[in-house]
């Protein structure tokens, strides 16, 4: 049983603010996975700079472990909720937990955006070629599915 996070930083060192932030998330649950990084473009607010995004992939099973590490990673790298889509040091989502779809206030599952963002799919994509979005169908579709621009903006 597994728990995929997406994990992304645009401010200082982001290499640096990634790998201390896949520390935090080693030091709760065991990271089975890391996908190479990708330089992408913001979405929503663009007038920012360009992130760095990884996926890992966790062994835990248990949606709130999974989320309590996330939030510990983003919290040690000082990140800040102030602007939605804004700048951050440190972003770390729940992807999914294997199959579990759960529409909760504090965490739902899967993503409600990750089968629409290249920079969750393509580096999932990486460490499971057979992944799949609960209730969307296989990463590799829903990456083919995604404008060509956006994807083409998802690069190594």
């Amino acid at each position: 049983m597994v728990s995929v996070l997406s994990l992304g930083s645009n401010l200082g060192d982001r290499r640096a603010h990634l790998r201390a932030g896949l520390g935090v998330i080693a030091s709760q649950v065991a990271v089975r996975a890391v996908s190479p990084l990708y330089e992408t473009a913001p979405v929503g607010v663009t007038d920012q700079p360009a992130f760095l995004n990884c996926v890992a992939i966790v062994d835990t099973d248990d949606a709130m472990v999974a989320w309590s590490a996330a939030r510990a990673a983003e919290e040690t790298r000082g990140r800040s909720r102030s602007r939605r889509w804004g700048p951050r040091s440190l972003d770390v989502d729940v992807v999914a937990v294997d199959a579990v779809v759960r529409d909760d206030p504090v965490l739902t599952l899967p993503h409600p955006r990750a089968h629409e963002r290249a920079f969750v799919l393509r580096p999932w994509l990486d460490l499971d070629p057979d992944a799949v979005v609960a209730g969307r169908g296989p990463v590799w579709r829903l990456l083919r599915s995604l404008p060509a621009d956006g994807v083409t903006a998802v690069h190594w």
